[in-house]
C-alpha cells in the first residue's frame, strides 16, 4: 500500500487582484456559496461542491506572501491542496524523502473536510502543494 491515496482535490486557494469582482464570479455566476470569510487575514472560502474555492486579495495579509500579482512575476494561485485518504506523519516524511521531496512542517489547517493535519511540499517548479489529512485524524510524530 503507497503511503499516499488522493481522494481529492480539497481546495485551492486563488489570489486575486479584485475580490468583489472574484466573488460576483465564484459566487453570483458561479453559484458557490461563502463558507467562511476572515476581513482580518484577507480570506473568503466559497463552497465549490465538495470542495472550496479560497480567494486571497494580493494586497492583503495572506496574498501579499505570494508577492507580486499574476504576470510575468508572480503567481495568481498559491497552492493546490489533495485530500489524502489517510495522514500518517511518519510514513508520509518517508515516502517523501525516498523520492528526494522535502517535507513540511505539520499544522492543523481548515480545508473542505473541516480541520486536520496538513503539509505543504513543492513541486519540481516551485509549486506548492498542500497534503490535506481527514479532518479530526490522529497522526504519528516523526
Amino acid at each position: 500500500m503507497s503511503a499516499i491515496e488522493i481522494r481529492a482535490i480539497d481546495h485551492v486557494v486563488l489570489r486575486v487582484a479584485d475580490v468583489e469582482a472574484s466573488l460576483r464570479f465564484y459566487r453570483d455566476a458561479l453559484g458557490c456559496r461563502v463558507e467562511r470569510a476572515s476581513d482580518a487575514l484577507g480570506l473568503y472560502q466559497l463552497r465549490a461542491g465538495a470542495s472550496l474555492i479560497d480567494l486571497v486579495p494580493v494586497a492583503g495579509p495572506l496574498g501579499r506572501l505570494g508577492g507580486a500579482a499574476a504576470g510575468a512575476e508572480g503567481r495568481n494561485v498559491d497552492h493546490v491542496a489533495l485530500a489524502l485518504a489517510r495522514f500518517d506523519e511518519a510514513a508520509l516524511r518517508a515516502h517523501l524523502e525516498r523520492h528526494g521531496i522535502a517535507p513540511g512542517d505539520v499544522a492543523e489547517r481548515y480545508g473542505a473536510g473541516g480541520m486536520g493535519p496538513s503539509m505543504y511540499v513543492k513541486d519540481p517548479d516551485g509549486n506548492v502543494v498542500e497534503l490535506k489529512g481527514p479532518s479530526g485524524e490522529a497522526r504519528s510524530e516523526p
